[in-house]
């Protein structure tokens, strides 16, 4: 939690992006990180690609499957990331599903985690549950947090508790739907926001699923610590290329 918690605690409007591991080709994972560090992100959320993805939508899906397609594993991906892992600064947040980790085998999993220089990870299809009763010793095991989602059909009751285990940061899910651009931030989207920020969390709060540019990063720093990029930069990713990669970032930020 070391860096993180210093960029939390000396930095506001925050930007993190999502990438997928393994694409637009198998050995760009490194290369994207980079590139990412480069532009001056806060933090990058590497993305474990997955044939069965939870709510992630077509862009990310299609980068998923193109990166399956080009061969990337769990062993491939942490051999990558530990490359990088005396030269990257930039904290790195490790987003994929459960049923990897349990495949993979789970002390296996966290290990390579912890050797590969990360802290956090993200699995959205954890059940708090399964976390209460399992997960939790697991993870604090080998110095692990994980993050929790909550969106706007989240109880108060499910929020406070979330809060409670959050050591990292709470991800706002934006809508009730899955990843990628939606236009401006609505109404009740802002009413939403209002509404967690005015519980007084003590957890800091990342907001994701449809930002995607200099307006809603803007808009949503205004309730949150910071923002997740995920769908619009794989979009450019893909498009443009690792070259452009500062080009996308330098307008959010500037």
């Amino acid at each position: 939690m070391k860096k993180l918690e210093t960029i939390f605690q000396e930095k506001k409007n925050l930007l993190s992006i999502y990438f997928t591991c393994g694409y637009p080709k198998l050995e760009d994972t490194t290369k994207v990180i980079a590139e990412l560090e480069k532009s001056g992100v806060d933090f990058i959320e590497v993305g474990l690609p997955y044939s069965d993805p939870l709510a992630d939508g077509p862009t990310i899906q299609d980068s998923s499957q193109k990166a399956l397609d080009n061969g990337i594993n769990l062993d491939l991906i942490f051999d990558q990331l530990m490359t990088i892992k005396e030269a990257n600064k930039t904290p790195l947040v490790l987003m994929g599903y459960l049923n990897q980790m349990l495949k993979y085998g789970e002390d296996k999993f966290c290990q390579k985690v912890v050797d590969c220089g990360i802290e956090t990870v993200i699995l959205p299809d954890l059940p708090m549950v399964e976390y209460e009763n399992h997960y939790k010793d697991l993870f604090e095991k080998y110095g692990l947090t994980n993050v929790f989602l909550i969106t706007p059909h989240t109880s108060e009751e499910r929020i406070r508790k979330i809060d409670s285990y959050s050591k990292a940061f709470i991800y706002v899910v934006a809508s009730a739907s899955i990843t990628g651009a939606k236009g401006d931030i609505s109404n009740n989207q802002v009413a939403y926001f209002e509404r967690i920020k005015n519980m007084n969390l003590k957890s800091n709060l990342i907001i994701g699923f449809g930002i995607s540019d200099k307006e809603t990063f803007t808009t949503a720093c205004k309730y949150a610590n910071g923002t997740i990029i995920g769908s619009a930069f794989i979009k450019n990713l893909g498009l443009n290329g690792i070259d452009k990669i500062n080009d996308f970032i330098k307008p959010i930020i500037s």
